[in-house]
């Protein structure tokens, strides 16, 4: 689960070396340049939509929304 952009980045990473895939193998499968797959996984706050919704599909993932839990002061903290 991620809540934070980088928390997002953590997990595209580590999906991608699950299945043995390099940066150039990931971006060839999404139609992506290696280094859109670098900045997904380094800052993924700047990607667009479609970049990230392509790189999910060359790793075979899909977005899920969920509603969040509420917590004691925690409005705002994760951004």
């Amino acid at each position: 689960m991620a809540r934070l952009p980088s928390q997002l980045g953590v997990l595209l990473r580590s999906r991608r070396k699950e299945l043995g895939l390099s940066q150039h193998e990931t971006a060839a499968q999404g139609g992506l340049q290696q280094k859109t797959v670098s900045s997904l996984e380094n800052d993924p706050q700047r990607c667009t939509i479609d970049s990230l919704y392509r790189l999910m599909a060359a790793l075979k993932v899909e977005l899920v929304l969920q509603p969040r839990e509420a917590q004691v002061g925690s409005v705002g903290d994760d951004w």
